[in-house]
C-alpha cells in the first residue's frame, strides 16, 4: 500500500513537471477559454442552473481570471472534477486551474508539486444528522456510520478526531457530493462530515433541510483556495492577484456599481493602481493596464461575490465570520497594489 501511494504521489508529480514545462498564459490566449476545474456540483460554490450555465462562489474566480485574461468572463471551460481526479486534472494540463473547495496543505503544496494562490474561503470540517436522531454534539457519534468523501482532508481529519476522542465510527465512502446526499438521505450512515460550508450547501440542497443539524464542533483548520501548477510563476501571479483585486476591491469600496466611474480617475493611489489609470503593474505579468478592472466588473468584489452566492441571504445562509475583512475582525487581507 506505501509504495502504491508513493508512486501515486511520483506520478502526479511528475505529471505537473511537465504540464508546467509550457507556459499558462500563453496557452489559454491560443485556446481563447480558460479551461477551470470545479466541483461536480456543490449549491453556492459550483453548480449548472436551470439553464446548464455555470454559477457559484467558485464559479465566479474563474470568471474573473478569464476576464482579467482573455477580456471575457464567459471564455471558460469549466470541467467538473471529483475529489479523486481533480489533481491529475490539473497535473495533466486538462486544466489550467482548479477553484473548487479544496484545502491548502503541505502535501499537496509540496509533494504534488503545486501552487496555492491564496485562500478564498476559511473553512473546517463539521458533522450534519437527521434532527430525529437527537444528537447534540460529535462527542455523541461513538459508533456512528459515516459518510465521507474519499481523497479529501476529511478522512485523515475523521480518523484523528474520534481516536482522540476514544470513539470508533464505520466509514462509508462517497466520491461526489451528489452521492453524498443519496446515501445520507437514505439512511446508509447516521452522519455526513465534511467542510461546514459543503454541509451548508448540501443542507440547502435537501427538500426538507430543517429536518437535519449541522452540530456544533469544527475538527479542523480547512483554508479553501485556488491553485495552479508548479513551475510556472507568471500564471500563479495572474491568478493569485485576480483573486488579490477582488479583496482589496471590497476593502477600498470598489464595487460593480461604481467601478465604471472610478476608473476615470480617483484620489486614491491604490485604487488607481488597480484600476489601471497610474502604474503598469498589468505590464508586469503579460497583461492590460485594465486586467483587474475586468476582473471586478465581472462578478463585483470579493464581498458582492460572497453574498450573492453563499451568504447570509441565501439558502446557504453563511456569515461572513473568518471570512470578513481584516478591518472587520476577519482574517480576508490583500498584499498591497504597489
Amino acid at each position: 500500500m506505501k509504495k502504491t501511494l508513493f508512486f501515486g504521489a511520483l506520478t502526479v508529480a511528475g505529471l505537473a513537471a511537465g504540464a508546467a514545462a509550457a507556459t499558462t498564459l500563453d496557452d489559454v490566449k491560443a485556446r481563447g477559454k480558460l479551461n477551470c476545474g470545479v466541483s461536480t456540483g456543490l449549491v453556492g460554490f459550483a453548480a449548472p442552473d436551470s439553464s446548464g450555465d455555470w454559477q457559484g462562489y467558485d464559479v465566479a474566480l474563474c470568471r474573473a481570471v478569464a476576464a482579467a485574461v482573455l477580456g471575457d468572463q464567459n471564455a471558460v471551460e469549466f470541467v467538473p472534477t471529483t475529489s479523486k481526479v481533480r489533481f491529475t486534472a490539473l497535473a495533466s494540463g486538462e486544466v489550467d486551474m482548479l477553484s473548487r473547495v479544496t484545502t491548502w496543505t503541505f502535501s499537496r503544496d509540496v509533494d504534488l508539486k503545486f501552487e496555492f494562490a491564496g485562500i478564498n474561503y476559511y473553512d473546517g470540517q463539521g458533522f450534519m444528522v437527521p434532527k430525529a436522531l437527537g444528537v447534540t454534539s460529535a462527542k455523541d457519534l461513538d459508533g456512528a456510520t459515516v459518510c465521507i468523501t474519499t481523497g479529501t482532508t476529511t478522512e485523515l481529519n475523521l480518523a484523528d478526531y474520534f481516536r482522540s476522542n476514544n470513539m470508533s465510527y464505520e466509514p462509508v465512502p462517497i466520491e461526489t457530493n451528489a452521492e453524498a446526499q443519496a446515501q445520507y438521505l437514505a439512511g446508509a450512515c447516521d452522519v455526513f462530515t465534511t467542510d461546514a460550508s459543503a454541509l451548508a450547501a448540501t443542507r440547502a440542497a435537501f427538500e426538507n433541510p430543517e429536518d437535519h443539524v449541522v452540530l456544533p464542533e469544527i475538527i479542523s483548520k480547512e483554508p479553501l483556495g485556488p491553485l495552479v501548477r508548479h513551475g510556472d510563476q507568471q500564471w500563479g501571479d495572474i491568478v493569485r492577484w485576480t483573486l488579490n483585486a477582488l479583496v482589496s476591491a471590497e476593502e477600498l469600496g470598489i464595487t460593480s456599481a461604481n467601478i465604471d466611474e472610478l476608473v476615470k480617475g480617483t484620489n486614491n493611489p491604490e485604487i488607481n493602481r488597480i484600476l489601471g489609470t497610474e502604474g503598469e503593474l498589468g505590464a508586469m505579468f503579460g497583461l492590460d493596464a485594465q486586467w483587474a478592472y475586468r476582473a471586478i466588473k465581472a462578478n463585483g468584489n470579493f464581498g458582492e461575490i460572497f453574498e450573492k452566492n453563499i451568504g447570509e441571504n441565501t439558502p446557504l445562509g453563511l456569515a461572513r465570520g473568518l471570512n470578513a475583512q481584516w478591518t472587520d475582525g476577519g482574517l480576508v487581507y490583500s498584499p498591497p497594489f504597489r
